[in-house]
């Protein structure tokens, strides 16, 4: 694997850090472990250093790895901008939409309304860029992505115009580890726990940068208290499935709940005035739409 390959290593390493796990990671690249496992070993040789160890049971990029994914990140922004300069030349019929949203969220919302997008719009092709929001929102404000997807439109940038979907709200996910778990009930009624009983206990969450992550940092700020932080996951599925199997406790949108494993645990709803979730679609708000730029816009609202 050469340095210079960096679309193929920016997937490589943002898979293996999503499943924590090279077999699981290559699964799902549709490759082998043994190559997976040497292409990172392959670049390790080239710089000299190692970019990913495993800490306390979890995958992470070195100091040194840090360095090497943001020089692929910038390799990977100037071919972008390469390719859209030269789709004018060599496909002048073809538009292209630079889209960027966090993978997590990719797996639930883009399926929903894309496939039908593009169906009708033959012309259009979409460039995905998945990464933390926070990333996609600067690249949007910096005019690297021409659309963001991402929750809560209240957090993000006012040059900014957005389109938001309507509330969904949130359960937390209480398995019988916890001292709040009750036998025999999968839904407890609403304010019968406490929201710093809920706080305070071990936690899973998912990583800082993320919408989810910024909300329940705010409660937990608003509430005073200094969290327990089991494990964290970029993946909000990921954190979803390891409390219902009796890891910790976490606080999910209703949405994550519907393919909700049998384990047993209950699931209590968080009242709407502390903790609720807007999916939202964004641009510059300078930016001219096209009727194909509209027609995304309207396609989401129609279908999320």
């Amino acid at each position: 694997m050469s340095l210079k390959d960096s679309h193929l290593m920016l997937q490589y390493i943002d898979t293996l850090l999503k499943h924590n796990n090279y077999t699981k990671a290559a699964k799902d690249l549709f490759i082998s472990q043994p190559y997976l496992t040497q292409a990172v070993k392959k670049v390790e040789q080239e710089l000299g250093t190692a970019i990913i160890v495993r800490q306390s049971g979890v995958l992470h990029l070195t100091e040194a790895g840090k360095i090497y994914y943001q020089y692929l990140e910038t390799l990977e922004t100037a071919s972008a901008k390469f390719r859209h300069r030269l789709l004018r030349y060599t496909s002048p019929d073809t538009k292209t939409l630079r889209l960027g949203i966090l993978s997590s969220l990719g797996s639930f919302l883009l399926p929903l309304f894309l496939p039908d997008y593009l169906a009708k719009h033959q012309d259009v092709t979409v460039f995905l860029r998945e990464d933390l929001p926070k990333h996609n929102e600067n690249r949007l404000l910096s005019g690297q992505l021409d659309f963001f997807v991402g929750q809560n439109p209240e957090t993000i940038s006012p040059s900014l115009t957005t389109y938001a979907t309507k509330s969904e709200s949130y359960f937390a996910i209480i398995p019988p580890i916890s001292p709040l778990y009750q036998e025999n009930k999968k839904f407890l009624a609403q304010d019968s726990v406490s929201m710093k009983d809920l706080l305070q206990s071990p936690l899973i969450l998912t990583t800082s940068g993320s919408a989810i992550r910024r909300q329940i940092d705010q409660l937990l700020k608003k509430y005073k208290v200094e969290p327990t932080i089991l494990m964290e996951s970029s993946n909000i599925y990921t954190a979803a499935a390891l409390a219902e199997n009796n890891l910790g406790l976490t606080i999910v949108p209703e949405s994550v709940l519907q393919a909700a494993s049998i384990a047993p645990f209950n699931l209590y709803p968080i009242p709407a005035e502390m903790l609720t979730l807007n999916y939202f679609i964004a641009h510059q708000a300078e930016r001219p739409l096209s009727l194909a730029d509209q027609d995304l816009i309207n396609h989401f609202l129609e279908k999320v």
